[in-house]
């Protein structure tokens, strides 16, 4: 029989971004212990219409939220002020296929690095120059990157991910399930401590 951690996240989701440290803890821990999948989920598609007046307040009052639910995250507030954000993660979503496309390990380096360059450095993931500025900064090739950000197949390749983490029941973000041999167990996110959802998941029998 057999277990896997399922990671469904977006990187441009600010409850991923604030997640972060606890789930480093919780794949370390798990490491050698179980295969883990790492899924881009979509929050929102692609758009050139600027936020809404009304969003950028919303997610100005998540943000506060998140720093005060989860001690020690920090967002750049200048964002709403420098940028013209756009109700678009779908780019940067891309950007994580076409960062894995060059090495399965940049999956979760290009995440990170879009978190970094949304939430700290006040910079717009929703658009391609940035994006392919970010990889040139991780040392991914710019040239490879920026060709398959936007092809056809990288398109299609994110609609089906976005797919197979609905078809998991993973419509929200983060999103922990293990999958055993005969179901799929959710997992309860915990954004400060890592001890729960370890014991969960070893609770689950393989």
């Amino acid at each position: 029989m057999n277990k896997r951690l399922i990671y469904v996240h977006d990187p441009m989701c600010s409850w991923c971004y604030g997640f972060e440290t606890v789930r480093r803890q919780l794949f370390a821990a798990l490491e050698n212990r179980m295969p883990i999948e790492r899924l881009v989920g979509g929050l929102a598609p692609d758009s050139a219409e600027p936020m809404p007046s009304a969003m950028r307040q919303m997610l100005q009052q998540t943000w506060r939220r998140i720093e005060q639910v989860i001690p020690g995250t920090e967002f750049n507030f200048e964002f709403w002020e420098r940028c013209e954000p756009r109700r678009s993660t779908y780019p940067a979503n891309r950007a994580v296929l076409a960062a894995r496309e060059q090495g399965a390990e940049f999956d979760e380096i290009m995440t990170g690095r879009i978190q970094q360059a949304y939430y700290r450095e006040a910079r717009n993931p929703s658009d391609d120059e940035t994006l392919i500025e970010l990889a040139a900064d991780i040392g991914l090739d710019a040239a490879r990157f920026a060709a398959t950000l936007e092809s056809p197949r990288t398109r299609a390749a994110l609609l089906d991910e976005i797919g197979r983490a609905r078809a998991l029941g993973a419509d929200s973000f983060p999103s922990l399930i293990v999958a055993t041999d005969d179901r799929l167990n959710r997992i309860a996110i915990d954004y400060n401590d890592v001890g729960a959802m370890l014991r969960e998941i070893e609770s689950l029998r393989g």
